[in-house]
């Protein structure tokens, strides 16, 4: 006797350049249509897919979401395959366009939880320490010595409790290989600019870098008014034997 439930149903696989192909033909489709998608191109087909510390730090967190393993080679492929034919990052959350084996691309959108007030202030003081990683945050770049800032416990990089996803495939797994490829697309995008982490856990950049800095400037006052060890107290003439 049949059973509702029991369906054996098989997808047959496209392959990478059907892929392409259908990616190629939704973005002119949309084009017409007056809509601009951003597409996800990595630089290479093989080895890392991000090129910049803080995109390939991205990945790694990722692929330690033992949970998802299996799902995150097939997204990895995905992304390489161009199929991930738009994705914009908003405040909080990833809204993406990925081509599947349909011909209409599936919708993905992944939401992330803000960062706490209390972290944010951890992580503002970790910047306060140092005036060249502040110059360089100023100049649009992430200084590699602040890079506990994305990764230690309550740094910008989510943990698992803090991301939700959903896609429009039918695909019942919890990550699919869309939102997985949509995942891998994120850390891309990171490469074209790092301060897309800060909008994706909800803080506003020009804010927190003005909070550093007057931080920075509060502690630099203070430290003014301390005597120092190195301070030279003697008369200069007498100590270097001019007369």
């Amino acid at each position: 006797m049949a059973r509702y439930w029991d369906d054996h149903t098989v997808y047959s696989q496209p392959s990478a350049e059907e892929l392409r192909r259908k990616a190629k033909e939704s973005a002119s489709t949309a084009k017409k249509k007056g809509k601009n998608y951003s597409p996800i191109m990595p630089k290479s087909r093989r080895g890392e897919i991000c090129t910049s510390w803080w995109g390939q730090a991205w990945c790694r967190n990722l692929e330690s979401y033992a949970d998802y393993s299996s799902r995150l080679d097939r997204g990895k492929g995905y992304v390489r395959s161009g199929t991930v034919i738009d994705l914009q990052i908003h405040d909080g959350k990833v809204l993406a366009k990925v081509q599947g084996r349909r011909r209409s691309p599936y919708n993905v959108e992944i939401r992330i939880g803000r960062l706490s007030e209390e972290n944010c202030q951890k992580i503002i003081d970790k910047c306060s320490t140092r005036i060249e990683s502040l110059e360089k945050l100023v100049s649009g770049e992430f200084p590699e010595e602040l890079k506990e800032v994305f990764t230690s416990e309550g740094g910008l990089f989510p943990t698992v409790r803090e991301i939700s996803f959903g896609c429009s495939c039918p695909d019942w797994a919890l990550m699919c290989k869309h939102v997985a490829a949509v995942m891998y697309g994120i850390g891309v995008r990171f490469d074209e600019n790092p301060f897309y982490f800060f909008s994706l856990r909800g803080i506003d950049v020009d804010r927190f870098i003005g909070v550093a800095l007057e931080n920075r400037v509060e502690k630099m006052l203070q430290n003014a008014e301390c005597k120092s060890d190195r301070i030279i107290d003697e008369d200069i003439s007498s100590l270097f034997g001019v007369i």
